[in-house]
């Protein structure tokens, strides 16, 4: 392990949603600079055969009902690491800022003083929207777009009492729920019960921009009795109507 004379960084970096290829310039270049990598569990094979032969590796992978390690613990990790005058990334699927725990993790740096850089990576909603062809904005179709937590996380609160229901149903946007496979016919449930007709276009997109990504783009009533169950690939829910521009939209 490094000395600590020298101080140590933490960089907070976006992976993207999966292509090697779509990760920043800085992105590569802090990885290929680390010392230690501290990385999510839906990192993608590809983009972990870039990190270095030399740097340590520490798996803070989460699961759905199954968290290897704990929030408070990564902090504890990232901080030890940074005080022992290592170059830490810290390597998060999509952006850091949305809906990855960038944030928490951030401000418990600062709070130890530790310095700390965030490398913006492309989030899974532009991303896997962008590779399945779907607009998330489209000039008299969608003047609005809302990424939501599919998996919501206040589990005091009913479901139908954690959203603004009414304002999603609305015409003229589209709405992205991370991880919203497991909660479709909630979600589906909730919108069209406070107006949203069931002929919305929907789709479900598993392992965007990667190899084996798959699209699953029909209306959103046809798209409930059609989804995939719920399991360990990752996948994002659009509803709107630029879902339609998808060129695997079927309707029938």
């Amino acid at each position: 392990m490094s000395g600590t004379s020298k101080p140590g960084r933490v960089s907070l970096v976006g992976a993207g949603p999966g292509a090697a290829d779509l990760l920043s310039l800085r992105a590569l270049r802090r990885i290929e600079a680390a010392e230690v990598v501290v990385h999510d569990r839906l990192i993608s094979p590809e983009i972990m055969e870039l990190l270095p032969a030399r740097a340590e590796r520490i798996n803070v992978g989460k699961a759905a009902g199954a968290h290897m390690v704990g929030q408070a613990q990564i902090h504890a990790i990232l901080i030890e690491q940074a005080r022992a005058g290592r170059e830490v990334v810290r390597l998060k699927g999509g952006d850091p800022f949305v809906f990855g725990r960038g944030g928490e993790e951030m401000l418990a740096l600062r709070e130890a003083g530790i310095d700390c850089e965030v490398v913006p990576g492309i989030t899974a909603a532009s991303g896997c929207a962008a590779a399945a062809g779907v607009p998330l904005t489209q000039r008299g179709m969608a003047r609005a777009c809302v990424f939501l937590a599919g998996q919501l996380a206040d589990e005091g609160t009913p479901f139908d009492e954690q959203l603004d229901w009414p304002a999603l149903a609305r015409p003229g946007q589209t709405r992205v729920f991370y991880m919203g496979i497991a909660r479709l016919p909630r979600i589906a449930g909730q919108l069209m019960a406070h107006g949203l007709s069931p002929d919305t276009p929907a789709a479900i997109v598993q392992d965007g921009t990667r190899p084996g990504q798959r699209v699953l783009a029909c209306s959103l009533s046809r798209l409930l009795e059609r989804a995939p169950a719920y399991g360990p690939r990752p996948g994002l829910l659009i509803i709107g109507e630029t879902v339609a521009l998808s060129p695997d939209y079927r309707d029938d």
